[in-house]
């Protein structure tokens, strides 16, 4: 069916729109990157290279999708990823709260999201709330506290940020405030988006560009976004010890997102007692060369067994995509671009359009290669060319 005014029929085109919808300098803020752009094409081009094997007789009638993750019965096996500050919309992380809840999905909420988690948790109660580690172990306290009386089902830290700034084809600009200044400085390329803007209007609101979730409290002023990225740039990196020093202040689910090394993930699993490990590469947007998440997931997938569960985020477009990672060792993928692409071209129910593409790419793929569940396949489903995996920390793999 071809796509109409409302309603995308894929990924890509809900990419088209949200490019032709939101000023040049929010789009280029959503397609991000570092550098060259290596990791951030490679996170979607690694998927090209794996085939399906197909099943010509005995599709099964029906399909299982349904699978748990973090504590959390979710009815597809994809999750939206954090991702901070939504300017895309108005409603941002609330409105994608709501799509999460309305397909039976969990989503995770970063600490520099424009919505407070208390907000965002009433709007979906299957919520993980993100956090980097900023300040140190007393500021860490203050951020689990808040997180837990919110009600956030499960915690994330996100540990592979390299605070890399620079892009060949340039990064936007974004101000630290909407003043005066700043609104006569955007005018023109806002002028060309009127959707946006009267999207921004009708809600009686401009952007929000600050961050509340790094706030002590909700009573607390929330920072700017620049002011909070700069404690964090100042904060020293967390040892092992820290982080199996805040697992253990975490009496619930617990995910480690940014793993692509199987030596760590093992670590993460046995020092720490982390409930998951994320196999992430920040979306490309981290340092530029890593390889592809899905390239680096069959080896942690391997090391770690089923002593934790493994999740896949980085670079999924379509359903196929959710069950190649699946078939290599994921309980789960976690979507970002996606979802927020969706966002920007109908807010809610764009989200909501993003998730029905998944889910019915995941369930023509299970017909295709033979099965009923997404707990049924496996590398069998596969056609992996040689050299494809990049098995970074295993024994006799790539790298020391």
């Amino acid at each position: 069916m071809a796509s109409s005014r409302k309603w995308f029929e894929s990924v890509a085109e809900a990419h088209r729109r949200a490019r032709r919808r939101l000023p040049r300098s929010v789009y280029k803020a959503l397609l991000a990157g570092t550098e060259k752009g290596l990791t951030l094409r490679d996170n979607v081009a690694a998927f090209d290279e794996l085939g399906l094997v197909p099943r010509l007789v005995g599709a099964p009638g029906g399909f299982e999708l349904s699978t748990r993750v973090m504590g959390q019965e979710v009815s597809l096996p994809v999750l939206v990823s954090p991702t901070g500050v939504q300017a895309v919309h108005p409603e941002g992380e609330l409105a994608v709260a709501r799509a999460a809840a309305s397909r039976g999905t969990a989503m995770g909420l970063s600490s520099f999201a424009s919505k407070p988690v208390e907000e965002v948790v009433a709007a979906n109660p299957k919520t993980f709330f993100q956090t980097y580690w900023v300040g140190g172990r007393d500021r860490m306290l203050r951020v689990l506290e808040r997180a837990r009386e919110a009600g956030a089902a499960g915690l994330i830290l996100t540990l592979d940020w390299s605070f890399s700034h620079s892009r060949d084809w340039g990064s936007p600009h974004i101000p630290d405030k909407i003043d005066l200044r700043t609104a006569l400085r955007f005018a023109p390329e806002v002028a060309g988006r009127p959707g946006w803007l009267l999207r921004y209007a009708r809600a009686r609101r401009l952007p929000e560009l600050t961050v509340p979730n790094m706030a002590p409290s909700p009573k607390d002023p929330a920072p700017t976004f620049f002011g909070a990225y700069a404690e964090w740039m100042q904060t020293p990196p967390p040892t092992w010890e820290d982080v199996a020093w805040l697992r253990g202040r975490w009496e619930g689910p617990f995910m480690l997102k940014g793993v692509m090394r199987a030596d760590e993930a093992l670590r993460a699993v046995e020092e720490a007692g982390v409930t998951a490990v994320s196999v992430s590469n920040h979306g490309g947007n981290n340092l530029d060369g890593l390889p592809a998440s899905v390239r680096a997931l069959p080896a942690v997938a391997e090391a770690v067994g089923d002593r934790a569960e493994v999740l896949l985020d980085g670079g999924i477009r379509r359903g196929s995509d959710v069950v190649k990672a699946l078939a290599l060792g994921a309980r789960a993928v976690m979507i970002g671009r996606a979802y927020l692409w969706g966002l920007a071209a109908g807010g809610q129910a764009g989200v909501e359009n993003v998730l029905d593409i998944l889910r019915a790419g995941v369930e023509s793929t299970l017909r295709g290669v033979g099965k009923g569940s997404v707990h049924e396949v496996g590398r069998e489903d596969l056609v992996v060319p040689e050299g494809f995996e990049r098995r970074l920390g295993a024994p006799g793999g790539d790298g020391p």
